[in-house]
């Protein structure tokens, strides 16, 4: 896979991806739902943390949220560049064709979810109880402090565990609770692909 066909595939999936939020940031407020299919919902909610709303001062304590937030951002751009250099690499040394896409697919989402970590907090005023504005007078936050914008639910299942279950039987439980976005699909898939075909991707 060439670098040229790499660059397209990456921003495409950060057109995609962007798009989405910015039309859901425009057009719904936090926490509005539509359903789409019995299974499928667009549901509006923002991270400020890491993948399923967890944060780095959920596991130290003695910094503050907003602390946290700025060094889990600092993080993933250094992370960008890191995946960055390791796609160049592969590109340079022929690697195949499988791990080159998955690299891709990982450094879109990446880039995608860091645009909205950076940038929203500026560029988009608050959405709770309204829709937000595009390039308000004052955004909701400042610089590095933007929460990422996820809004694809599938809850494909919900009811009571069967009682034979040991612990867990009779406790109510649903699947799949958790909200993503377009680039957590883009990761969550390159990664994927470099687990199930590990031995084609690193022969």
């Amino acid at each position: 896979m060439s670098l040229k066909k790499a660059t397209i595939l990456i921003i495409l999936i950060l057109l995609i991806d962007q798009i989405s939020k910015f039309y859901i940031k425009t057009h719904f407020t936090l926490k509005e739902k539509v359903e789409v299919l019995s299974w499928f919902q667009i549901a509006f909610v923002e991270n400020d943390g890491m993948a399923w709303g967890t944060k780095l001062s959920d596991f130290i304590p003695s910094i503050s949220d907003r602390t946290a937030k700025v060094c889990l951002t600092s993080f993933r751009i250094i992370a960008v560049f890191g995946i960055g250099y390791w796609l160049h690499t592969s590109i340079k040394s022929k690697s195949p064709k499988i791990l080159i896409f998955a690299i891709s697919l990982i450094l879109a989402g990446a880039l995608g979810n860091i645009i909205d970590s950076v940038f929203y907090g500026i560029i988009f005023d608050s959405s709770d109880g309204q829709v937000a504005t595009f390039l308000p007078d004052q955004g909701y936050d400042t610089l590095f402090h933007g929460s990422v914008v996820d809004m694809l639910h599938f809850p494909i299942w919900e009811g009571k565990l069967p009682n034979w279950l040991p612990f867990v039987g009779g406790n109510s439980a649903s699947f799949f609770d958790p909200v993503f976005n377009i680039a957590d699909m883009a990761i969550s898939t390159g990664i994927g692909i470099l687990i199930v075909f590990n031995k084609r991707a690193f022969r």
